[in-house]
């Protein structure tokens, strides 16, 4: 069995391409292990207000300057290529306050959507450039991903779970995670970054080393 927790942000580019890469390992990982997945929250600009900001303001006041996001986005956009990610980074005007985001990302887990909806919501910011922290797109990426579009929009639009997933945020911070994606294996093995599918290949099996251990000890009693 292989547990795999995914802590990441819906505007992390980055964590588009980790999860290509991880796709890719586990595509090529033999033994089709029984698996489990689940996405936790985090933000990288958690003081970003509800309703967003200009994204180019944002990115000249977080990066220093016009030139320098230019540098990371460009080599962001080539990393995209060798996982067949078109990035469309000038289509997007705005940068979200992303909490709703990942409120609608634990919803879908309850629902067995979550992989789904966490695709949506990468391709639709992305790719097609829309706000993910408006309700109505929200609602968008939900209906796309098989949920209930009257359930959602009543869910976003309470305070049910903001809190929690704050908490989650924070959490992850006090474990030392100050940059995404950060996955975690089995709860013991942790992968920082946007890494290539060897680096989690490794991983996975050394698991499978582990568990067929007791195996081979007990053809030997």
């Amino acid at each position: 069995m292989i547990t795999i927790d995914i802590v990441s942000d819906t505007v992390c580019p980055w964590c588009f391409v980790g999860k290509r890469r991880l796709e890719q390992a586990l595509a090529q990982f033999g033994g089709a292990p029984e698996l489990s997945i689940t996405w936790r929250p985090f933000q990288l600009n958690p003081d970003m207000p509800s309703e967003g900001a200009d994204r180019k303001t944002h990115l000249r006041a977080k990066f220093g300057g016009d030139e320098r996001f230019k540098q990371m986005y460009d080599a962001i956009n080539e990393a995209g290529k060798t996982v067949d990610i078109p990035f469309a980074f000038d289509n997007i005007e705005r940068t979200p306050n992303t909490i709703d985001s990942h409120r609608l990302i634990d919803r879908a887990g309850k629902n067995g959507r979550q992989d789904a909806v966490v695709e949506a919501l990468f391709h639709t910011y992305f790719l097609e450039g829309r706000d993910i922290g408006d309700i109505d797109v929200l609602v968008d990426v939900a209906t796309s991903a098989g949920l209930d579009d009257d359930e959602i929009r009543a869910y976003l639009r309470s305070d049910e779970d903001i809190e929690r997933i704050r908490a989650e945020d924070t959490n992850a911070r006090k474990m030392g995670i100050q940059g995404v994606p950060c996955f975690i294996v089995n709860q013991k093995y942790a992968i920082s970054g946007a890494q290539e599918p060897a680096a989690f290949l490794q991983i996975f099996e050394r698991i499978a080393g582990e568990e067929s251990q007791p195996e081979a000890a007990d053809a030997t009693t």
